[in-house]
């Protein structure tokens, strides 16, 4: 059978390496591989210029297209990059931010997008499980520690009821947050304040990880950040091309999974990370020996709670079902 050409795009995570090496093939597919050093350039290389038949995407940026008439895309359940993000709330500690509930009324930077993937987890958490509502606070948009360009390639969707502002693309909320011209920063990326160990700033929870993992074992939730979209024309005309390179990327996450189990050996003696095999064999006891699942039946209370953020939040129309999301063959993984 003639091998079907495809350009696929993701960022250089070691769940792919087995992918741009080699080692692991996509079925009756000719792949050219791309990466970026911003994953947002990714984003918009397959939503605004159509350069991809398959792409990594952000969560959001792929509700807010499938909240569009004619949608042009559609998800494979492969979950490239997922996190916690408790640890994703800075504050300035001369603004009396002590709990949760003292940021109604304060002035919130977030990065990139009202409702970038960090942002939309870390809002349904205050609110989840502190009552704190979007709506009680200002929110100023923009870029960490360089200058970004608007993300004008989707929609901007937000509540009547929620204060939001767009920073020049040359501000600096890092900057901003320190020297207190921000109360409180949610960020995907940590503020180069933050890892310099700047006093004036610190994180809203400092015992985030014990917090995050109790959240999961209360709520089996393991935040899922991006995922993988497929053009829609090439998922309904070619299933099995769709369904293949879903194995290949599940059989590329099961090698770098197998090679880190392999490390623990010899102690992963071949990384400079103090205590890595320590933190490995924690996060297996909390996660469960697969940590980072694809598919839909490991991942659907995730998936669920962040289609139910999206609606609450007012980024998405309605609240959007698993179903309707991702490609109806690969619905029973």
């Amino acid at each position: 059978m003639n091998q079907l050409p495809l350009d696929i795009a993701f960022w250089n995570y070691d769940r792919v390496q087995p992918l741009i090496d080699g080692t692991v093939e996509i079925k009756n597919v000719s792949a050219s591989f791309h990466t970026a050093r911003i994953v947002t350039e990714i984003f918009k290389g397959m939503i605004a210029e159509r350069q991809y038949d398959v792409a990594e995407l952000g969560m959001t940026y792929l509700l807010r297209t499938i909240d569009q008439p004619n949608a042009e895309f559609v998800g494979i359940p492969v979950f490239l990059n997922r996190a916690f993000r408790h640890s994703a709330i800075y504050i300035n500690k001369s603004k009396g931010i002590e709990r949760p509930q003292d940021l109604a009324g304060k002035r919130i930077g977030e990065l990139a997008l009202y409702g970038h993937d960090s942002g939309i987890m870390s809002k349904g958490v205050l609110a989840d499980e502190f009552g704190v509502q979007p709506a009680s606070a200002q929110w100023l948009v923009g870029a960490i520690d360089f200058p970004m360009e608007p993300v004008d390639f989707v929609t901007h969707p937000h509540p009547a009821n929620v204060q939001v502002e767009w920073a020049s693309k040359e501000a600096d909320l890092g900057t901003m947050l320190e020297e207190g011209e921000l109360d409180a920063l949610i960020s995907a990326d940590i503020p180069k304040c933050v890892l310099e160990g700047s006093p004036k700033v610190g994180r809203l929870f400092p015992n985030y990880v014990e917090l995050e993992q109790a959240y999961f074992a209360r709520t089996r939730v393991f935040p899922i950040m991006h995922t993988v979209a497929v053009r829609r024309t090439l998922a309904e005309e070619r299933p099995d091309i769709v369904k293949a390179v879903y194995d290949a990327f599940c059989e590329a996450k099961a090698s770098t999974m197998k090679n880190l189990a392999m490390g623990m050996t010899f102690n992963n003696m071949s990384l400079m990370v103090p205590w890595l095999t320590h933190r490995l064999e924690e996060n297996r006891n909390t996660l469960g020996n697969d940590w980072w699942p694809y598919g839909i039946a490991g991942n659907r209370v995730a998936l669920e709670t962040i289609l139910r953020y999206h609606y609450e939040q007012g980024i998405t129309s309605r609240q959007l079902s698993v179903d309707e999301v991702f490609v109806p063959y690969l619905m029973d993984t």
